[in-house]
């Protein structure tokens, strides 16, 4: 009995001192970021129509929306790039002192998302647009494809690898141990979109020669967390 109670002993002081041992971790972080060109835009633009009969305003905008649609497939754009994403009638108060609120006018607004994947044709939709009956444009937005988008974060992520291991092995020199293994690691990160809200299409309206339209540039960053066992 004394034989197995000391046995018993001994197996739990080893396991402690296993466990102790294993518990001896580093964790470090590291970021990385890649710089890329935008290879897709997405643009909003909307007809507006107003009118005192609700079915002469929503008459009247499809008509001026169909010739929009029809001017970007004529100029090459896929029917599939084509989506209506908003359709809204509301209507317009007038206060009268007689009666009170009473409508005025219906405010009918159809939008329009043309996804292009070719960005340097975003001045021309919108001139297109225009031309032929667009008076609202809401936003623009300049993204990366799903490969392009892989890519630039694969190769952010090998950067934030390194800077977390390279962080890893300066603790740990310096404070006289060896990192035997990884433990786990956590990944994170991704990227924005380059937007434009509200822009201005006082020179589209005006009647200019085209609309100029700079993308700029989407950063993509990638975090890693490892955690490290040492000895």
């Amino acid at each position: 009995m004394a034989v197995l109670l000391l046995l018993a002993v001994l197996a739990i002081g080893s396991m402690s001192a296993a466990d102790t041992e294993n518990d001896n971790t580093i964790v470090a972080s590291g970021t990385g970021s890649v710089i890329g060109t935008p290879d897709r835009a997405q643009i909003s633009l909307a007809v507006e129509t107003e009118n005192a009969n609700v079915q002469i305003a929503q008459a009247e905008n499809a008509a001026r929306m169909k010739k929009v649609m029809d001017a970007l497939t004529a100029a090459g754009i896929p029917t599939d790039a084509l989506k209506t994403t908003g359709y809204y009638i509301y209507p317009v108060y007038e206060d009268s002192k007689l009666y009170g609120q009473k409508v005025r006018t219906y405010r009918v607004t159809n939008t329009l998302t043309v996804t292009l994947h070719d960005v340097s044709r975003v001045g021309e939709v919108i001139d297109i647009g225009v031309a032929h009956g667009i008076n609202q444009a809401s936003s623009i937005q300049f993204l990366l494809s799903d490969e392009q988008s892989q890519v630039l974060r694969t190769e952010a992520l090998k950067e934030a690898s390194a800077r977390a291991t390279a962080d890893a092995k300066t603790v740990a020199d310096a404070l006289g141990v060896s990192i035997r293994s990884v433990k786990s690691a956590q990944i994170g990160g991704g990227y924005y979109p380059v937007a434009f809200q509200n822009y201005a299409m006082a020179d589209s309206m005006s009647g200019a020669a085209s609309t100029p339209i700079q993308p700029g540039d989407i950063t993509v960053t990638a975090t890693v967390t490892v955690t490290y066992w040492i000895s």
